[in-house]
């Protein structure tokens, strides 16, 4: 039988949100989050463990808020330059799947069992993904991504 994933793990900004930060003169109020990732996730949560990670310091309680209070699954506060070890130490990279879009999420592209990115990603993102969803991030790409993994690795052929 070939090897299914056991984890999903998504980078929230720019992936799960357009990548965008909205500011007052009070700093960071506000991040804009898309349609339809929510209950795709749902969906694909009765096949695969999922979870998120930010480095975003200034807007992690708004992705807290979104992520964890509302929708339900866990998020981890990593800085960038922590996270690849970070997911080695918890994750095992054999039976992870990764989302990112970012111009350091290509290192731990490259060592999982499987990576994805939005259409909007860096090319350093795209370049080591597998798959690249036709949407922009936060507008559906999440989505896509998880009906894709739902028919690469649960139902192939059905």
């Amino acid at each position: 039988m070939k090897t299914k994933p056991k984890y999903y793990l998504l980078d929230v900004d720019g992936i799960l949100n357009n990548g965008q930060f909205i500011y007052s003169n009070k700093g960071k109020v506000g991040k804009i989050f898309g349609p339809d990732d929510n209950d795709a996730l749902k969906i694909l949560s009765q096949f695969i463990n999922i979870s998120f990670i930010s480095s975003d310091y200034r807007g992690y309680e708004i992705s807290k808020k979104r992520v964890q209070k509302d929708m339900g699954f866990k998020i981890n506060l990593v800085r960038n330059h922590e996270r690849s070890a970070w997911i080695e130490k918890n994750f095992d990279l054999k039976k992870t799947i990764f989302m990112g879009d970012g111009i350091f999420d290509w290192i731990t592209m490259k060592k999982c069992f499987y990576s994805i990115s939005c259409h909007d990603s860096s090319s350093l993102a795209k370049k080591y993904s597998k798959f690249i969803t036709k949407s922009n991030s936060g507008n559906r790409s999440v989505s896509e991504a998880s009906f894709h993994i739902i028919k690469k690795f649960f139902y192939k052929d059905k």
